[in-house]
């Protein structure tokens, strides 16, 4: 029966392939340039099987500055942004990605301190990771020469999901998101949340928890985040 099922879904991707051959010239592309990649960035470590598509959006010269994992796949238009202060100098890595994560359509990712994706991670399209925000606060300036905040941290552990145009802000200190968790769409975080968590809205806020005495999922109220809203 396992056979059978393989013959058949070898004979749909067959198929595909024959009534739309030019599909596959976009794959050739992003394996070319993922060997590009590969051959001539600079990286702090690069692991196997890396996929990255043609329009990845990053500066050669940083490369030193980040950790692919193995089998980490990196979809159309994604950016990759690194702020710090002596981004060219070689120091320890600002953007981490561990094995088989997937990084899905126009995602941003922009670190100034340090972004760690743990395995497994995925994130959905146009998703915004940034471990710092754009300096405001004088009146007298255009925002635009202001610069960045010091900003934080953000460790997104094993297993999450991050759902399309999701933003992860961390403003400052630590932002953990404990593993297993999900980030619903649309949703804005800018605070840690433990572990096997489904987070919603804006503010965020937890709806949903896994107890591991009960061994069951409970609804949760995030009462810090229902406070907050009511005052």
């Amino acid at each position: 029966m396992n056979s059978s099922l393989e013959f058949l879904q070898v004979m749909r991707r067959d198929r595909i392939w024959f009534e739309d051959p030019v599909r596959i010239v976009p794959r050739v592309l992003t394996s070319l340039y993922s060997l590009w990649v590969r051959l001539t960035y600079p990286f702090a470590s690069i692991g196997r099987g890396v996929s990255i598509h043609y329009t990845w959006d990053f500066r050669k010269y940083l490369a030193r500055r980040v950790v692919l994992g193995n089998w980490v796949l990196i979809r159309k238009d994604v950016h990759f942004g690194i702020s710090c202060p002596d981004a060219a100098e070689k120091g320890s890595p600002v953007i981490i990605i561990e094995d088989n994560c997937a990084i899905h359509r126009r995602v941003q990712i922009s670190a100034r301190n340090r972004i760690h994706l743990g395995q497994g991670v995925i994130l959905s399209a146009s998703v915004l990771v940034m471990d710092h925000n754009h300096e405001f606060r004088d009146i007298t300036r255009p925002i635009r020469e202001q610069g960045i905040t010091e900003g934080g941290t953000i460790r997104i552990e094993q297993g999450c999901w991050i759902g399309h145009g999701a933003a992860i802000v961390c403003g400052a200190g630590e932002l953990v998101l404990g593993r297993n968790s999900v980030v619903g769409a649309n949703t804005v975080v800018t605070k840690s949340y433990p572990a096997n968590s489904v987070i919603v809205g804006n503010p965020a806020r937890v709806i949903r928890q896994f107890d591991p005495i009960k061994k069951t999922w409970l609804p949760r109220v995030d009462t810090s985040t229902a406070e907050s809203g009511k005052a």
